[in-house]
């Protein structure tokens, strides 16, 4: 990344450039992060094809003023912290479907970030309602936060641990659980970009996927709760867990609150498009 589009990235997260890559930076970076650039899979509504190339990427959050979903979100941020001095690495996850299953492979993309003061933490803010603050990433215990409590803990080695009929290794492998149940299983095995190309893919054409059937756009309000904005219905939530939902009247009102309550400016309101595979 270029000084310029570091300074511009920052000034999007209305955060001050860092002196050192601590704990405590980490910390603010990823909450302004979830509370100003919103995880939404518009680009599959819009007809806009998902690029992972960091330039690209860093256009669209940056200079575009959008969000994405996890491989843009966590590819972007990730750039943003190797560049202020932050060891990233990036990690191959497959999300919890039900106790059995897991998703695709390639199916989740999350950080695994170095800082001078503290050890590795798990950052993600490419989850939708997901940990506020990174997760210490050797913590095995429970790990309170204002989105739920976490647990990282090792995998224990199951069915999709098992591959042309032979049992592959995967006790490396960590589960990601919030309030008890498991959100996602993540590998420590370090990964590129590229790699993810096929998980994007699959994710913004497939009838299978949740991201080509309905549209979101959700981030953290500046008190703790969120706001989602799910075609047209508008939900938000307050810390405590009270909830208010209404259905936007009309274009003129749901491009409203794309700009003014996520600072998205579109020329048109998304709809769900039919799948390219016919779904």
């Amino acid at each position: 990344m270029k000084p310029e589009q570091v300074d511009a990235y920052l000034q999007r997260l209305g955060v001050a450039r860092p002196a050192w890559p601590t704990v405590d930076v980490l910390r603010e970076l990823h909450l302004r992060h979830l509370q100003t650039v919103p995880f939404e899979n518009l680009s599959i509504h819009l007809g806009e094809e998902i690029v992972l190339e960091e330039q690209r990427l860093l256009d669209k959050v940056v200079a575009e003023h959008r969000g994405g979903f996890c491989y843009e979100l966590n590819g972007a941020f990730g750039a943003l912290l190797t560049a202020l001095g932050f060891e990233v690495t990036l990690l191959a996850g497959r999300v919890r479907i039900d106790e059995e299953r897991l998703g695709i492979p390639y199916d989740h993309l999350a950080l695994r970030v170095r800082t001078v003061d503290g050890g590795d933490w798990l950052a993600d803010v490419g989850f939708g309602a997901h940990s506020h603050y990174p997760l210490e990433f050797g913590d095995r215990g429970e790990q309170p936060d204002p989105g739920g409590t976490f647990r990282i803990v090792e995998a224990a080695p199951d069915a999709a641990g098992v591959r042309g009929g032979h049992e592959v290794a995967v006790a490396a492998d960590l589960e990601v659980s919030r309030d008890g149940s498991p959100e996602y299983r993540v590998e420590v095995r370090p990964r590129v970009l590229d790699d993810f190309v096929a998980g994007a893919w699959w994710h913004s054409t497939s009838p299978r996927s949740h991201f080509t059937r309905s549209l979101v756009c959700s981030r953290v309000r500046e008190d703790g709760g969120r706001i989602t904005l799910g075609g047209r219905r508008l939900t938000e939530t307050a810390p405590g867990g009270g909830r208010e939902e209404r259905e936007l009247d009309g274009d003129e009102e749901v491009l409203a609150v794309y700009r003014e309550r996520f600072g998205i400016v579109l020329d048109r309101v998304p709809v769900v498009r039919k799948s390219a595979w016919g779904g």
